[in-house]
C-alpha cells in the first residue's frame, strides 16, 4: 500500500473510532456498548500500517471530537484512548533480530506491564486533576450518594457508607475496566487483521505471557500502602483493583499452557470462557492463579508434550 493510501486509510479508521466515541456525547442507545469498541479501530489502524498510522488515527478522532464538542472532550479522548493506543502499538511493533534470522516481537508480558503502568498513571492522574486523593474519592462519593439516593428511598448513614466505600474503589474499577477493554480491543484488532492476513506481527501467545517482577513488587507495595492513612488507602486499594488485570491474564496463561496439553485444546478454552462469561467467577480463579504463577512458575512447569503444541 502506498503513503498516500496508508494515510486515508488510517484518517478513516481514526474517523470511525471518533464517530463511535460521540454516541456517548450524543446519548445514542446502546452508546456505552459502542464507546466500548472506540479502540477498535485505532488498533487496527496501528496493527495493520504501523505506529505511524495509529497516531494518525487517534489525532483524526480527537480533532472530529474537537469539532463536534469541545476541547476537555477531545482532551479526554486523547488521554484515555488515542495517546495509550499509539503508545502499546508501538512497543507491539517493536522487534529484534535473532541470529538465525528470525524476528524477536516484543513479548505480551511486556505488553501488559505498560498496559498496567497506564492505568496505574491515570489513577495517579486523575487525584491530580481533582487536587488529590481526598477531593477525588469526597467527588466520587458524592455522586455515588445522590445515584443510590435515587435508586433508594432509605438514606441515612448507611447510604452515606456505602456511597463512601463504592467511591474508595471506583477509580481502581474505572481502570481495570480500560484494561480490560484494551486488551479486548486489540486482540480483536490483531484476529481480524491476521484473518484476512493483514497483521504487522504476528499474533502474540498468550500462553508465553511472563509478567516482570515489577508488578508483583507493585502489588505488595501497594498492599502496604493500604496500612498508611487515607492518602495510602486510596492509592493502595485501587491499585491493588487494577493490578487484578495482568494477574488474570498470567493465569489465563497458565490455562492456555495447560489446554496444550489436551487432545482438542480449543474445546476445553471454549468451555472455560463461556463459563466466564456466565459466571465470572472463572476470572477469579484464574486471577488467584496468577498470583502464585510468578513464584511457582506453573507455566513452565506445565509446558505442552512434545508435539502437543496446538491450541
Amino acid at each position: 500500500m502506498g503513503r498516500l493510501a496508508a494515510v486515508a486509510a488510517a484518517v478513516l479508521l481514526g474517523a470511525a473510532g471518533g464517530g463511535l466515541y460521540l454516541t456517548v456525547l450524543l446519548g445514542s442507545p446502546g452508546a456505552l456498548i459502542l464507546v466500548y469498541l472506540t479502540q477498535l479501530p485505532l488498533f487496527a489502524a496501528g496493527l495493520w500500517l504501523g505506529a505511524g498510522a495509529a497516531v494518525i488515527a487517534g489525532a483524526t478522532a480527537a480533532a472530529m471530537l474537537l469539532a463536534a464538542s469541545d476541547f476537555v472532550a477531545a482532551a479526554v479522548f486523547a488521554v484515555i484512548n488515542a495517546v495509550p493506543v499509539a503508545l502499546l502499538v508501538r512497543q507491539a511493533l517493536l522487534a529484534r533480530q535473532q541470529p538465525d534470522g528470525s524476528a524477536a516481537w516484543y513479548p505480551p508480558g511486556l505488553l501488559t506491564a505498560w498496559l498496567t503502568a497506564l492505568a496505574l498513571a491515570g489513577i495517579a492522574g486523575a487525584a491530580f486533576v481533582f487536587g488529590g486523593p481526598a477531593q477525588l474519592h469526597a467527588s466520587l462519593a458524592t455522586i455515588v450518594d445522590h445515584a443510590l439516593g435515587r435508586l433508594s428511598y432509605r438514606g441515612g448513614a448507611d447510604q452515606a457508607e456505602i456511597a463512601d466505600a463504592l467511591a474508595l474503589v471506583i477509580p481502581g474499577i474505572v481502570a481495570a475496566s480500560w484494561m480490560v477493554m484494551a486488551v479486548i480491543n486489540a486482540a480483536l484488532a490483531q484476529g481480524v487483521l491476521a484473518r484476512f492476513k493483514m497483521n504487522w506481527r504476528p499474533s502474540p501467545d498468550l500462553a508465553a505471557l511472563d509478567l516482570p517482577m515489577w508488578i508483583p513488587l507493585a502489588l505488595a507495595v501497594a498492599a502496604a500502602l493500604t496500612l498508611f492513612g487515607d492518602v495510602g488507602r486510596f492509592f493502595g486499594v485501587n491499585a491493588i483493583v487494577a493490578l487484578a488485570v495482568p494477574f488474570c491474564l498470567a493465569g489465563l496463561a497458565v490455562l492456555h499452557a495447560v489446554a496444550r496439553r489436551l487432545s482438542n485444546p480449543r474445546i476445553a478454552l471454549v468451555v472455560f470462557y463461556v463459563l466466564a462469561g456466565l459466571f465470572g467467577w472463572p476470572l477469579l480463579a484464574a486471577t488467584a492463579l496468577g498470583l502464585v504463577e510468578p513464584w511457582l512458575g506453573l507455566r513452565r512447569r506445565l509446558a505442552p508434550l512434545k508435539g502437543n503444541s496446538h491450541g
